[in-house]
């Protein structure tokens, strides 16, 4: 095969190979054909969330004046899901408290051991908590823990979409961007660059 047909062919493989890629990315990435992974931490950085989590008033039962909260794309089943953790000052117990108001809220109650050093850092948990609440344990050290979750039928934070959460109990912890939304980006470079060159 002559060179320069080799590479007009190699050129047509690499458009076709970014144009599913992109095709595939956009199916991945659209919220209507798959359930959404929604990330939040302790210092109102968030992914799925509709804008980044900011000090509010928590409506729910024993709710305090000013909690981290993010706005959801849906309403969510309400109720709470306290997380087990292990802290290296005082042992095993639940440090932070996520909170689902049913109204397209998720609040989240961060621990204050051994000082204040996050937004989400609250003087305590709320007074009351919803008689709907499920306890999960948070995996890795802290400083570098949280947690995946994905509610079913009932259970707090529920939506018929599917949602998953990642719970990331350390603040400094900024969710990065999906590997497959960079791998479609950088397809879409290769396309371009392939037919600029072609035109």
């Amino acid at each position: 095969m002559p060179i320069k047909a080799y590479f007009n062919h190699t050129k047509r493989a690499l458009v076709r190979f970014a144009t599913v890629g992109l095709v595939l990315g956009g199916i991945w990435l659209a919220p209507e054909t798959h359930a959404a992974l929604i990330t939040v931490d302790e210092n109102g950085n968030g992914i799925g969330t509709i804008g980044g989590g900011s000090l509010k008033p928590d409506p729910g039962p024993g709710g305090l004046p000013s909690v981290l909260t993010y706005n959801l794309p849906f309403a969510a089943t309400q109720g709470d899901v306290q997380l087990l953790s292990p802290e290296p000052l005082v042992g095993f117990g639940i440090f932070d408290i996520i909170r689902f108001n049913g109204n397209g809220t998720l609040d989240f109650y961060s621990d204050n051991v051994p000082v204040f050093d996050s937004l989400g850092d609250t003087p305590g948990p709320p007074g009351i908590l919803y008689a709907n609440r499920i306890l999960i344990l948070e995996v890795g050290p802290e400083g570098d823990n949280g947690t995946f979750y994905t509610p079913t039928v009932g259970q707090p934070g529920f939506d018929p979409s599917g949602p998953t959460f990642h719970f990331i109990s350390d603040g400094s912890a900024v969710p990065e961007p999906a590997s497959i939304a960079i791998l479609g980006t950088a397809l879409l470079g290769i396309a371009l660059i392939g037919r600029r060159r072609r035109v």
